[in-house]
């Protein structure tokens, strides 16, 4: 019997090899971008999923409020992990990171490692990093004690045991110890480090006495609580623990602290503060919507082929029927046909996914998965999913097929039914309002993206290449040395760029009532010449000049933010005003127009700019454009080997580091296009297939047109006709669909678009134009036909 099925079945499909080819195409390309779009939601979902101990390990955060604003901060104070730790039996350890960037020199190998952090020698106990060589207990115990993953390993010491070598860390060139070689930490882990320096490194030598200075913020702090232990009440012991400890401190500062703990799973998806996030959990939810309508359209396309062909098969299901064949065996026939077509369409998606796996990992900015194979339950997931298919898609079709009436069909008198005309349009219409929707979205992607792009930043970003010195002692003397470069027009100093990090600290400001007011003000240290460099405009007062000498010591500049901060109605009236900042006291000399110097998903936040040589270790250099650029960066180099020869010479242009915050839009906006694409394909492949069956059902009525005198462009006309009707019908319910989510999407946008009703036009067009173009392909193929064999088709 089931050889028989299964024969009954490949006949038939190779007999209806056009409609096969096309619901296998659909079917495979939907369950790939369904496959892939999974692999990327389950990266995303189990973020930290490798640590055994997630369920326990939250991170403690804070909330800083002062009388200007209340921060919400990721950071802690120093001392508050070791201090919990020892007065709260319920945290079982702790373990804080601090990330940093060392020069790090083996012989003639030397790098600048961006990627390395400080941590507590308790890290191995609290994540499940797995250490290779050495010892979890003791690898960060010491003062200058090293680890590194595999990888990093190797550039310093190729195939050697690199465990108990020694190396030289910072310009001062201190010797440490390789204690630990760790698996290299996977993708999705909110720790990325090459290497990690233990903590009593910075708290005992470079930054001693840190872990009793409550009022200074900057480590990442992780608590392992106990098993068992309830979150919310450690959190409601914490406001007595910051009384008790640092109560007084915080009363005299005007700055008061509330902790928090935020379970470890959480942080990448969920976590908001510092005005950012690292993953987004929109994101998440759109492509997994993205992936059921994807799959929902493949299958519309085989419910609709399926059920359209039905009146092919009508005789064949009548004599069945004849021959004593129960509706049951029918049935079981149709769905066993249905699911031998999407288990071909699975084998078929997995050598596609694993061909496109590469592109998509380039595309998403990050290694999802080296390779398919990698995940053999999700593999087994997707074959699962597409058995379900088959049956789910097979159902209706079955029990059309094996409901007809043998006497009716025998005598060739079956013809298609409203209902079944009447549901096609209806899937039809649902698919299309999908693809409908996915086209606005991209286009609102898209134009949100150019809107960031052009916008006036309110700086120069273009020609500037900056170079981090990393506070060597001679970074003076090579922006002294890069101004005698050809094609360098100018050189500054400063310790942040727009788009870079910047630190807050604490200040306090003379506000419109004459009184100082507590703020945590953004902070760039800056020489004379960046205000200028950067053609920041000054709206009251003066820049910073080495006319006054005291400006080196005395004088700061708020932007526009900040004088609204303290109640300013105008910025001149804040030229003057007293200020205290880090040890500084001073006026303030000028107020600045407010620039974009974080990205416009964020708003302009106060900022305040000092003259502080020792703070700047960043030098940017404006350089002249066109083909001189290679030769002015190689004479850089030179200068660079000349003054800093220690060092690893490297640059960054100012405008493409200034983009670089907006690469996780532009990725999300270059999977949106494809995936809308896929299913615009995918609805295309449903579309031309119904149009080439109705074409097929209505031959004999061209025929007879044809020989009446209608023309080409009538006959075509005629076919497109009931088409572009479900495709406008698509495009008045897609519309309001697409402008409630894509609304939602640009909320996350302090500088944001205006959806405009051209977006939905345009949508309009483009969508009626691809319609057109895959429905005419058939209609004028049936209207040129030679109406003599129209007419002979029965």
């Amino acid at each position: 019997m089931i050889k028989s099925y299964l024969k009954t079945a490949f006949r038939n499909l190779w007999r209806n090899r056009v409609f096969s080819f096309i619901n296998i195409m659909g079917l495979t390309v939907g369950m790939t971008a369904c496959f892939l779009i999974f692999m990327y939601v389950q990266f995303e979902l189990h973020y930290d999923a490798f640590n055994k101990k997630a369920d326990r390990t939250y991170r403690l955060v804070c909330d800083i409020k002062t009388p200007s604003e209340t921060l919400n901060a990721s950071t802690t104070s120093w001392a508050f992990a070791p201090n919990i730790k020892s007065d709260f039996p319920e945290v079982e350890s702790f373990a804080r990171v601090n990330n940093a960037n060392l020069l790090v020199r083996r012989g003639d190998v030397k790098f600048q490692e961006e990627n390395a952090a400080f941590a507590d020698s308790a890290l191995f106990n609290v994540f499940d990093f797995k250490l290779i060589k050495g010892n979890p207990e003791t690898a960060l115990k010491d003062q200058l004690n090293v680890v590194f993953t595999e990888t990093a390993a190797k550039k310093y010491f190729g195939n050697e045991d690199p465990l108990g070598k020694q190396l030289l860390l910072t310009g001062d060139g201190l010797p440490a110890t390789v204690t630990g070689i760790i698996e290299d930490i996977p993708e999705n882990s909110q720790i990325k480090a090459d290497m990690f320096v233990s903590m009593v490194t910075l708290t005992q030598r470079f930054n001693k006495g840190i872990d009793n200075a409550w009022g200074n913020f900057g480590a990442i702090s992780y608590l392992l609580l106990k098993p068992g232990t309830n979150p919310k009440a450690v959190e409601k012991k914490f406001p007595a623990f910051l009384q008790n400890r640092n109560g007084d401190e915080q009363k005299k500062a005007q700055m008061f602290y509330t902790l928090f703990l935020e379970p470890l799973r959480d942080v990448y998806l969920y976590s908001t503060r510092d005005g950012s996030r690292s993953g987004n959990m929109h994101n998440v939810q759109i492509f997994s919507i993205i992936a059921i309508f994807i799959l929902l359209i493949a299958c519309i396309n085989f419910i609709n082929l399926t059920t359209a062909r039905s009146t092919e098969r009508a005789k064949e299901v009548g004599i069945r029927k004849v021959v004593g064949a129960a509706r049951i065996q029918i049935a079981r026939q149709f769905i066993g046909e249905s699911v031998i077509l999407c288990v071909i369409a699975f084998f078929l998606s997995v050598g596609l996914s694993a061909l496109l796996l590469p592109l998509f990992n380039h595309l998403a900015g990050k290694i999802i998965s080296p390779g398919i194979f990698n995940h053999p339950n999700y593999l087994l997931v997707l074959f699962i999913s597409a058995i379900g298919i088959g049956l789910l898609a097979g159902i209706y079709p079955a029990l059309v097929l094996s409901s007809f009436r043998p006497v009716v069909v025998l005598k060739g008198r079956f013809a298609s039914g409203t209902k079944g005309i009447f549901l096609r349009k209806i899937l039809v219409v649902a698919q299309f309002s999908i693809s409908i929707a996915l086209i606005i979205g991209t286009i609102v992607v898209y134009t949100q993206m150019k809107f960031m792009r052009n916008r006036d930043l309110g700086f120069s970003k273009d020609q500037i290449v900056v170079i981090d010195t990393h506070g060597d002692p001679a970074k003076e003397a090579f922006k002294n040395a890069a101004l005698g470069v050809a094609n360098v027009q100018s050189a500054a100093m400063s310790s942040s760029v727009p788009g870079g990090g910047n630190s807050g600290a604490y200040s306090e400001i003379e506000n419109s009532k004459g009184d100082l007011q507590v703020a945590n003000l953004d902070l760039y240290f800056v020489d004379f010449d960046y205000i200028n460099q950067f053609k920041i405009k000054m709206v009251a007062g003066r820049s910073f000049s080495r006319d006054f000498g005291t400006d080196t010591t005395q004088a700061m500049i708020l932007n526009e933010a900040a004088v609204k901060l303290f109640g300013y109605r105008s910025p001149k009236d804040a030229v003057g005003r007293k200020f205290k900042q880090w040890g500084r006291e001073g006026t303030i000399v000028g107020v600045m127009k407010d620039f974009h110097f974080r990205s416009l998903q964020k708003a302009i936040k106060p900022l305040s700019m000092r003259i502080e040589p020792d703070g700047c270790d960043l030098v940017s250099v404006h350089i002249a454009g066109g083909s001189s650029i290679p030769s002015t960066l190689a004479a850089l180099e030179n200068k660079w080997k000349e003054t800093i020869p220690n060092r690893p010479f490297s640059y960054f242009f100012m405008d493409e580091f200034f983009d670089r915050q907006y690469r996780s839009e532009e990725r999300f906006g270059k999977l949106f296009l494809n995936f809308a694409i896929l299913a615009i394909f995918i609805s295309c492949l449903g579309l031309l297939g119904l149009a080439s069956y109705s074409t097929m059902q209505r031959t004999k009525e061209i025929g007879i047109r044809k020989v009446m005198g209608a023309s080409v462009s009538n006959i075509a006309a005629l076919l497109s006709k009931d088409f572009i009707v479900l495709v406008v019908i698509a495009i008045v319910i897609a519309s309001p669909l697409a402008w409630w989510g894509m609304h939602n999407w640009l909320d996350d946008f302090a500088y944001r678009i205006e959806i405009g009703w051209w977006i939905f036009l345009l949508a309009a067009i483009v969508s009626i134009v691809i319609a057109l173009a895959t429905v005419s392909f058939q209609a004028i193929k049936a209207a040129v036909a030679n109406p003599v064999k129209s007419l002979r088709t029965e």
